[in-house]
């Protein structure tokens, strides 16, 4: 069995430096000078705190002019000498490295994404009046420093070249933070266990630190006991994190507040500045929807190439070919590293590599492998890598899937007049969340690829039984496929459904279930990607209303993109429920405030597959 992380220090430690420790760049420390905690002053007069990585020979810097790379983190902007500074710095770049506002050795006081914009921009318009600069810079960084890139961009600020924002935070109204209206408990648990405890200004004093990092290790209590209250827990230690987070629970609405720059990109894109783009991200990344929001929107409207590549990776893990329970093989990793120099050596150095060339869109199809067991437990999955034109694919052929009142999943729509599925929903009692989408997750979720059972290694199941086994899970599956299925593209479940509640949420997850086999007698539910939608939001996700109970509604639970192979044997199933948590915060079913509930009940959901009501999933099915 592959576990997760016992403690977070080994998960956050692979968040902080993802890039180049892990790929083994050999650097000569001869070969850079670091000038540390430059304080660069903002416009209004907060510094930030600010390493460069100059070029050296022999230890001795060489001096010149240099483009810059630079990546504005809020997790320590010392992490950057052991993976990507000195890298690049060696190769003839000025490596800058920044904490962002109110994080670690900047000053001012940290708000969640928001300041990037005005403080990137003032970053780059220091860089660019350096005696070392030539004027150019490209940026770099992961998950929330993928997110400054973005802002960045969004200022329109001089001398940004090129930028490769990796597993980036953007569209976060959308999908990310609010999720079809529902908020990810991931970025709880950023909060109490990164946020708060890490880098942040309450932080630095160290009894209070020990107060934070108590709240952090009780996080999973904290998660069953929601709502957070604002005062009501240590967090109010860190004011300026406890605020956000109660805010960020309890606003739902996708309005003005989350499609700033910062966290929005497609509503911005007017704004961003017309650069080289290549946007890096996974089929089980917590941002993959986004990424390819992301993309269409920026190669629809600007001139520079924009170009974007996803593998079968986890967050932060382009680097490794194994994630969760599955093996893509070796060809599925990437030197991060070396894929980044080629961008940034075209765009700043004016090096003609052919890079411009290359497909706009690069995919990892995942499947196809023998599915035998590897040395380290994982089933060896497989898959390929593909050039494409464009995103979703041109040739897409979008195929909707009907559930039928037997459990079966089949391009034939219902022909009865009647059929319908009904479940309880207990709050108290949420479906475990199995691998995923995840980030930020350690302590409380498994990512990427799983088994869709229960077990102890899942600290919210309470038995050893898969998921389908539980009366809240509605399952839908096909026959044994006669041929290879490849699903590459958006998904989309339709459903029809009602409650007897006002409010209630309805989940939907593509599976894998892969046939019995001499390693795995029972067979293998592996999940590809879910969704979920929030009933109050099924017309807007701008405006809430909550539903009359027993009345018929439409539902749409957008799920991420995938791109897998469901082998000859193989079954497509689509499971169904009112919950997946704690990749979700779990609806009470009573209709109050966001983020302000004080009562819980039990909702009767139902599922309506019949001819007037043919609920279905969409697939995006690849011709051979």
């Amino acid at each position: 069995m592959i576990r997760q992380a016992a403690t977070g220090a080994i998960a956050l430690l692979l968040l902080l430096i993802p890039i180049a420790a892990q790929q083994g760049a050999r650097v000569d420390p001869g070969s850079y000078v670091v000038e540390k905690n430059v304080m660069v002053p903002m416009r209004d007069g907060v510094r930030l705190a600010t390493d460069l990585y100059f070029p050296a020979r022999d230890g001795t810097r060489i001096e010149g002019k240099f483009p810059a790379i630079m990546e504005r983190t809020p997790y320590n902007k010392d992490g950057a000498a052991n993976s990507w500074a000195s890298f690049y710095a060696s190769r003839g770049y000025v490596a800058v490295s920044q904490d962002t506002r109110g994080r670690y050795g900047s000053e001012g006081i940290w708000h969640m994404m928001v300041d990037d914009a005005p403080d990137g921009f003032d970053t780059a318009s220091w860089i660019v009046k350096q005696p070392w600069s030539d004027g150019g810079f490209a940026t770099l960084g992961t998950s929330y420093p993928g997110g400054t890139q973005h802002a960045l961009a969004l200022s329109n600020p001089p001398g940004l070249k090129a930028m490769v924002p990796v597993d980036a935070v953007s569209n976060a109204g959308y999908f990310g933070m609010r999720n079809g209206g529902a908020f990810e408990l991931r970025f709880m648990n950023w909060i109490f266990t990164i946020g708060a405890p890490l880098g942040s200004r309450a932080a630095r004093d160290p009894a209070t630190r020990s107060v934070l990092e108590e709240a952090a290790k009780n996080v999973r209590q904290y998660l069953t006991a929601l709502p957070i209250q604002k005062g009501l827990t240590p967090i109010r230690l860190a004011p300026e994190y406890e605020e956000w987070l109660v805010y960020a629970m309890g606003h739902a609405e996708n309005d003005a507040y989350w499609k700033q720059p910062g966290f929005g990109v497609v509503d911005q894109i007017a704004n961003y500045k017309d650069i080289p783009v290549y946007l890096v991200g996974g089929w089980y990344d917590s941002w993959a929807r986004q990424t390819t929001m992301s993309y269409m929107a920026l190669a629809r409207s600007k001139r520079n190439p924009q170009k974007v590549i996803l593998g079968p990776w986890i967050h932060g893990a382009h680097t490794r070919s194994a994630h969760g329970q599955a093996d893509f093989g070796p060809s599925a990793a990437i030197n991060g590293l070396e894929f980044r120099l080629r961008w940034y050596d075209r765009w700043l150095k004016n090096v003609q590599n052919g890079v411009e060339n290359e497909a706009p869109v690069r995919i990892f199809v995942m499947g196809g492998g023998s599915e035998a067991r590897t040395a380290d437990g994982r089933h060896l999955h497989g898959g390929a890598w593909r050039d494409e034109k464009e995103w979703p694919l041109a040739r897409t052929r979008f195929t909707p899937y009907y559930l039928h009142t037997d459990g079966t999943l089949s391009p034939q729509k219902p022909a009865a007049p009647s059929g319908q599925t009904s479940y309880d929903f207990d709050p108290r009692n949420p479906v475990p969340t199995i691998g995923g989408n995840i980030s930020s997750g350690t302590g409380i979720m498994l990512q990427g690829a799983w088994d869709q059972k229960c077990g102890d290694h899942v600290w919210n199941c309470k038995d050893s039984l898969p998921l389908s086994a539980r009366r809240d899970v509605l399952v839908f599956m096909t026959s044994p496929l006669s041929e290879d299925v490849e699903v590459t593209g958006p998904i989309d479940v339709k459903l029809w459904a009602s409650s007897s509640a006002v409010d209630t949420d309805f989940t939907a997850k593509l599976i894998d279930v892969h046939p019995p086999s001499p390693d795995y007698p029972g067979g293998i539910d592996m999940n590809l990607e879910d969704g979920i939608i929030r009933a109050r939001f099924r017309n807007s996700l701008e405006k809430q209303e909550l539903m009359k109970p027993g009345a018929i509604y439409q539902f749409t639970v957008q799920l991420y993109p995938t791109s897998n192979v469901f082998k000859a044997g193989h079954r497509i199933r689509v499971d169904i429920s009112s919950s997946n948590f704690p990749r979700f915060d779990v609806n009470p079913n009573t209709g109050e405030p966001l983020n302000a509930h004080r009562r819980m009940i039990t909702a009767t959901n139902t599922i309506y597959h019949n001819s007037a009501h043919p609920s279905h999933i969409i697939l995006p099915i690849i011709p051979k």
